[in-house]
C-alpha cells in the first residue's frame, strides 16, 4: 500500500479524458489517492477537512485547480510537489517556490499539439487555401491556379516568428529544411541561439512585420506583450500578408486587425481572440478573410492523454526521488 497520499485537483469532468484506467491504475500504485476525490474551483479547499489537506504530499492539478495561496499552503504542511499537467502554474502561489516545493508542468506536451496546427495554418495560409476554398465554392469553375494563384505556395515564403520559446522553438525545427525564410523577434533570443536554430534574429516588430508573408505569434501573455501587434506593426505588414495567432488573443490590437481586415488587405488565421468567445454579431465571424477557430490549437480530445502521460511520468519520477525531467522555477 503506497504511503504517499496525493489528491486530484482540476475540473472533475476532466479526469477521464487526461487520466484513463491504465494511468489511473498506475498512480494508484504509486500514491495514496482517491479518483473520485477531486478538488476544483468551483468547491475551492474550504469544504475539505483539515485533517484530509495536512495529510497531502503530492497534487496532480491541471485545468480548472483551486487557487492555492498562502492560506492554502499554510493548511498543506506535509505538501512535498505539484504535478501540473497543464502549461501554467498560475493557480499556485509562489510561496510554494520559497518553501521549496517543486512544480512540474507539461507545458512541454502541450506545446507539441499547437506546433502541430501551427505549421499547419502556416502551410495552408501560405498556399491561400482558405481564400481558394471560398473563391472555388463561391463561383463554381475551374480555378487557373498559375494565373489567378500567382504568389501562393510554401516555398521561398518568409515567415515571420513573433516568440522563440517552447512553441516557438518547436515551430522553428518543423519548418526548418522546407525552403523557407525563417526571421524571429524575441528579445531574449540570444545571437548564438539565434544560429543554432538557424533564423535570422529581427529586432523590431515593425521590420519583422514588414519583411513577412505569414507572421506567426508565439509570445506569453503578460503586460509587456499586450497589444504588441499594434497597428503600426499590422500596417507594417505588406498586402496580401497572414496573421497567425495561437497564442493570445490580448497580444493583438483587435480592433486596428479589423480595420485592416475590412479592408481586405490582409489575412487571418486566428485560433484566440480577446475576449473568448466573441461577442456575438463581432465582424471576426463573418469577414471572408478570416478563418477562426474556437481555442483548438492547445492539446484537444485524444491529446490530453498525452498530457495525462507526461504528468504521470513526473508522479513516477517524484515517488522514486528523482527530480522533475520538466519543473518551473516560479508558478
Amino acid at each position: 500500500m503506497p504511503t504517499m497520499k496525493a489528491a486530484f485537483a482540476m475540473t472533475p469532468e476532466l479526469l477521464p479524458f487526461v487520466f484513463g484506467d491504465d494511468e489511473v491504475r498506475r498512480l494508484q500504485q504509486l500514491v495514496d489517492l482517491d479518483p473520485r476525490r477531486v478538488l476544483n474551483a468551483d468547491a475551492g479547499l474550504q469544504d475539505i477537512e483539515e485533517e484530509e489537506l495536512a495529510a497531502i504530499n503530492l497534487l496532480i492539478t491541471g485545468w480548472g485547480a483551486p487557487p492555492i495561496g498562502p492560506k492554502q499552503l499554510a493548511m498543506m504542511p506535509a505538501l512535498r510537489g505539484v504535478v501540473h499537467w497543464g502549461g501554467g502554474g498560475g493557480f499556485l502561489d509562489e510561496v510554494a517556490t520559497a518553501r521549496g516545493i517543486p512544480v512540474s508542468t507539461a507545458r512541454a506536451a502541450n506545446a507539441l499539439p499547437v506546433a502541430e496546427f501551427t505549421i499547419a495554418m502556416i502551410t495552408l495560409a501560405a498556399k491561400d487555401a482558405f481564400w481558394a476554398s471560398r473563391l472555388y465554392r463561391r463561383e463554381q469553375r475551374q480555378i487557373d491556379r498559375e494565373a489567378e494563384l500567382p504568389h501562393t505556395g510554401l516555398y521561398g515564403t518568409t515567415i515571420g516568428l513573433v516568440g522563440a520559446s517552447t512553441i516557438g522553438r518547436l515551430v522553428i525545427e518543423q519548418l526548418q529544411g522546407r525552403d523557407v525564410e525563417l526571421l524571429v523577434y524575441d528579445p531574449y533570443l540570444t545571437d548564438a541561439d539565434a544560429a543554432h536554430l538557424g533564423v535570422e534574429t529581427v529586432r523590431d516588430l515593425e521590420d519583422l512585420a514588414r519583411r513577412s508573408t505569414v507572421l506567426s505569434l508565439h509570445a506569453p501573455a503578460m503586460p509587456q506583450t499586450d497589444g504588441m501587434i499594434s497597428r503600426a506593426v499590422l500596417a507594417a505588414m505588406p498586402d496580401g500578408a497572414t496573421l497567425v495567432n495561437t497564442a493570445r488573443g490580448s497580444l493583438v490590437d483587435q480592433d486596428a486587425l479589423v480595420e485592416e481586415l475590412a479592408e481586405g488587405r490582409l489575412g487571418a488565421i486566428l485560433d484566440v481572440t480577446d475576449p473568448e468567445v466573441l461577442p456575438e454579431g463581432h465582424p471576426l465571424y463573418t469577414l471572408a478573410n478570416v478563418f477562426l477557430t474556437p481555442h483548438l490549437a492547445g492539446s484537444t480530445g485524444t491529446e490530453l492523454r498525452r498530457l495525462g502521460r507526461a504528468a504521470l511520468a513526473e508522479v513516477e519520477r517524484f515517488v522514486a526521488g528523482a527530480p522533475f525531467e520538466y519543473p518551473i522555477t516560479s508558478p
